[in-house]
This record gives structure tokens, sequence and C-alpha cells, in this order.
């Protein structure tokens, strides 16, 4: 979109805030500013409007006055009837018609409302005010032809002001006749209005200004707090966290998700450092094992002792790939393919895959499983499935009962395996579980091939769910609770 309205956008977002509270003072200011000019204007017009009404009365009154005179032709009109026009206007002036106000008044106060006349004959000296013959008038439209606007200097009609006269000039017979009334000023009222609203523009003006003036200094704050955790977290402390509620409100949703940014970072970079020592235990430990079993294998007297010993290396080498594989099935997290996975039908596929597994150790597979879907990864659910319950079967003891169930929540979906081993306290579950199950397996009963716990949470969290593990008094839940 072009023109007008693209270009004040452009505009508009290139300010700060500071600038357009400034601006919107400054508008409001000019628009009380304008209403007053335009109020004024109008007030002026009306009191115009008023004093042309009365000088067309006042003129119609003269010539009722005059009577059959007033028509008198300019070849009927003698030095006579010159000075009676004189005599007569002078008598007009100050009766027997009651003025609004007197012409001293009206110079003294600076109100309106004095008439003033003008009348000159085709022979004789003029009568009355004979400024008002020669002074720049302007029509005035919306009440007659005749009807216009002369403005009086100082000097001519009150020694010290200026005044505005709305004057009617015709012409009646032979006499040139000029009548006018003085326009009233705004007054004392009006004044103090004006200047009450001038103040009410100033104080809006000031305000907004101040307004302006905190609002960039408090903004300057929040993003100062913004900026000093960022600052920290790049040098690998996130200890630090800007706030949520003591600040601009304009930065709240972006302080909301810069904290969710350090939390995730910091959560992601203490997965990492447990994942890297899971790896280098993963790794180590078959490695020493395959490395002393090869060296073995050289000693070995007889061909089943070396027979065995390559089974059992090659066993270790195994399991390196398969940790290995899982390492870089997350790294490679880009390249997944999400579809809608049946858990329940991914819990029956593992039971039967561990069943073989579970006769031969005594242990019974029960499946409790209720149709439950998820949007994910199909093969990282698999192994992330099959670690727990290679887990589970693992450490369970000879006739025990190892239970697997799908099913929908109020919330979502979830899938749990329970199991009848030596358990874990639930306290170690949280924070370094993984490693403490590696270190002590007979008392967590937690060891698994591959990365184990540490890969089945990061699986669970990359399909945006909580990996939970509580004491089955004996034996261990663990639960991978999902959002639809």
């Amino acid at each position: 979109m072009t023109g007008p309205l693209s270009g004040l956008r452009g505009w508009l977002s290139g300010r700060t805030s500071a600038q357009l509270s400034v601006a919107v003072a400054v508008l409001a200011a000019l628009a009380l500013s304008g209403s007053v000019v335009i109020t004024g204007q109008a007030v002026r017009a009306d009191q115009r409007q008023k004093a042309a009404l009365v000088a067309l009365a006042d003129y119609a009154a003269m010539v009722d006055k005059l009577g059959v005179q007033a028509w008198v032709g300019a070849d009927q009109v003698t030095e006579a009837d010159a000075a009676y026009f004189s005599a007569w206007l002078t008598a007009f002036q100050s009766g027997p018609i009651q003025e609004d106000r007197t012409l001293e008044e009206v110079c003294r106060t600076g109100r309106g409302g004095a008439g003033v006349r003008f009348i000159r004959a085709p022979s004789g000296k003029p009568a009355g005010l004979a400024a008002l013959e020669d002074a720049k008038i302007r029509r005035l439209n919306g009440l007659g032809e005749d009807v216009y606007v002369a403005g009086l200097p100082a000097g001519t009609l009150c020694p010290r002001r200026d005044v505005e006269v709305v004057v009617v000039k015709r012409q009646a017979g032979a006499l040139e006749i000029i009548v006018g009334r003085v326009v009233d000023r705004s007054g004392e009222a009006w004044g103090r209005a004006v200047l009450i609203v001038g103040l009410s523009g100033l104080l809006i003006l000031i305000s907004g200004l101040m307004a302006a003036v905190f609002a960039r200094h408090r903004l300057g704050l929040a993003l100062g707090e913004v900026s000093a955790s960022l600052d920290r977290a790049a040098m690998g402390d996130f200890s630090r966290r800007p706030p949520v509620d003591d600040i601009a409100p304009e930065l709240r949703p972006l302080s909301v998700r810069v904290n969710g940014t350090l939390d995730r970072l910091e959560e992601l970079l203490g997965w990492l450092r447990d994942s890297s020592d899971q790896l280098a235990h993963d790794f180590r430990t078959p490695l020493a094992r395959a490395t002393a079993r090869l060296e073995r294998l050289e000693e070995a007297d007889t061909p089943a002792e070396r027979a065995r010993l390559a089974r059992l290396a090659g066993d270790d080498l195994r399991h390196l790939t398969r940790a290995m594989n899982e390492t870089l099935a997350l790294r490679d997290g880009s390249a997944w393919v999400f579809e809608r996975v049946q858990l329940d039908e991914l819990v029956v596929a593992t039971a039967e895959l561990y069943e073989p597994l579970a006769d031969t150790r005594g242990v019974r597979l029960v499946v409790e499983v209720e149709p439950a879907s998820v949007l994910g990864v199909r093969t990282l659910l698999q192994r992330a499935m099959t670690n727990l319950v290679d887990n589970a079967v693992k450490f369970s003891p000879e006739g025990g009962v190892v239970t697997l169930g799908a099913r929908p929540t109020a919330t979502g979906v979830e899938v749990s395996i329970e199991d009848q081993g030596p358990g874990m306290d639930p306290a170690r579950a949280r924070g370094a579980v993984e490693r403490a199950a590696r270190e002590d397996p007979d008392r967590n009963g937690i060891e698994s091939h591959g990365m184990g716990l540490p890969f089945v949470r990061a699986v669970v969290r990359r399909h945006g769910g909580i990996l939970t593990i509580d004491d089955a008094g004996p034996g261990a839940i663990v639960t991978a609770r999902f959002s639809r």
C-alpha cells in the first residue's frame, strides 16, 4: 500500500514512545487552541450580526423620522435643508432613541453598543461621523447588500482604542445615509475563558513532555535490565532475569519471552552437561571392557574362551554404536518428520518386542491401553519407549510384573511404565538422577543401554512433554505426559 497512509505508518514506526507522547501532547494543545480560535470567530460573527440588526433598525427609524424629507430630490435640497439635516442628526444622535451605551462609555470600557451616523446632502456640509464615509469597508454576507464591516483606528472614534463598526450604507432620495453600531468586544468573561483554555493547553503540553521524559526513563531502565540479563547469559551466567512486574508495561511480554528463552537455554545447557557426562561414561565403560576382553583374547587357551571373549567385545562395540546413533538422532532433530503417532499401538508393539526377554527373566508384561495419540516422530518415541521397557524388565525381580499403559487425560495423553524393581528415591529423580543411576544402579534401578533416561527425557521434551519418575513402593513409575 502506497500513498499518505503508508507514509504515515512509516513515520510512526520510526518514532519512539517518548516522541509519540510529545507529538500527541502538541496535537492536543494545537487542537485546543484551534477550538478557541474557531469559537472566537463564531462569537465574533454572532456579535457582528447582532450589531447589524440594530443598525438596520436604526436606519429604518431615521428614515421614518425624516419622513418625506428623506426623499427630497437632489435639485430640491437647499442650504436651509442641509442645515436642518445637520441639526436633526445632532439631536437624533443623543436622542430620542436610547442607545445601549454612549460613545464615551464605549471608549472608556472597550465595549460596543453605541450608535454612529452620517448624512450627506447634495449641498451643504455633511453631518455626523465623517470617518464612516472614508473608512475601509467589507461586505457582511447574509444581511443584505448594503451591510458592511468597517474598522476605525485609534483616534477616529476613541482616542486610544480601535473599534469595529457594522454599518448600513444606503441612498435615500438625495441623501447618503450611513448608520452603524460599534461591535461589542469579547468581553472580560471571554478573555478569562481564552486565558483558561490557553493555560490548559500549556498544561497539556507540559504534562505530555513530562510523561514522555518519564516513559523514556522507565523504558531505558527496563531495557537496561533486559540487556544486562542477556549480557550475563552470554558469559554463561543464567542467575539474573529481567523483572516482569516492576517494569514498563510495554516490555512485560518481552521480559516474559526473554525469561522463557533463558530458562530454556539454561535447561538445554544443563542437559548438555549431563549428557556429556553420560556420554563419557557410556563410551568409557564399554571401551574399557572391550579393550580388556580383546587383550584377554590373545591369552585365551581354548577356542570356546576366545569365542566368548570376542562375542562380549562385539556386544560392547554394538553398545557404543547404539549410544552414538541415539546421540545423532537428537542432533539431527531438524530433519524429523512429525506425524500422528498412536501411543497405544506403540506400547503394544514394544511389549511384544520385549515379551521374549521378559519370559526368560520370569517377568510378566501387562498392557493397559486406551486410544491415545500425539503429534511426534515415531522412531524417536519408539526408541524412548524401548529404553524405558528395557530398564523395567532388566531390573524387575523374577516373578515381577511390568505394567505398560497409555491413556488420554484432561490435558493431553500420557504413557507410563511401572515395575517392581528396587525403585528409587523420587528426590533423586530431579537434577542428576541419570548420573546417580549410573553410579549406583542397584539402588536406583535406572541402568539401560545407550543414553538411557537422558535420551528419553530429551525426546519427551522435544515433543513438548514432561517426564516424571515416582516411587511405586516397591519399584518405580516413569510417566511421560504430552499435550495433544
